[in-house]
């Protein structure tokens, strides 16, 4: 998986990069995606993602984590091809997570946990976002946590 990681601010120190290339790639596997896929992450400050979140969703406060699929609402297209035609396993690039630094800290303390898990949950639930997985119904939520959690753990990351 190919990750564009954007932090202009440089909050990120080089273990917490590897941990978000190694969680995204983790993720990318159980989903069965093409290795060579593309996905952006951002790493900004509260006000940012206060500014995008209000401008996107219309919620006026700074969230932890926003996603903006590239696909979303799109109708599926055909792209058939004639039986002559060669077909090329073209990457797909994902859209973009954006996280909030801040959120990062203040949400590990909260929950009890380190700063490593807070990112790496944000993270993989960010890409699943990407992916299509929501939690808007409870059976929603139960499939995008489980496979979470499942990401997390068997990364080592636990509560």
């Amino acid at each position: 998986m190919v990750i564009d990681l954007i932090d202009e601010a440089n909050y990120l120190n080089e273990s917490y990069q590897q941990l978000i290339e190694a969680v995204i790639a983790l993720t990318a596997k159980k989903l069965q995606l093409n290795q060579e896929s593309e996905v952006d992450i951002s790493i900004v400050d509260n006000e940012s993602i206060h500014a995008l979140n209000k401008q996107y969703r219309n919620i006026d406060r700074p969230t932890d984590v926003l996603s903006f699929a590239l696909n979303e609402g799109e109708e599926d297209w055909d792209f058939s091809l004639d039986e002559q035609e060669e077909v090329f396993d073209i990457p797909q690039h994902y859209g973009d997570i954006i996280i909030s630094y801040q959120k990062i800290g203040e949400q590990a303390e909260e929950y009890g946990h380190s700063f490593e898990r807070e990112l790496a949950f944000l993270v993989v639930h960010g890409f699943l976002h990407l992916n299509g997985f929501d939690h808007q119904t409870s059976e929603e939520e139960q499939a995008m946590f489980a496979l979470q959690e499942e990401v997390l753990r068997e990364y080592g990351l636990t509560r």
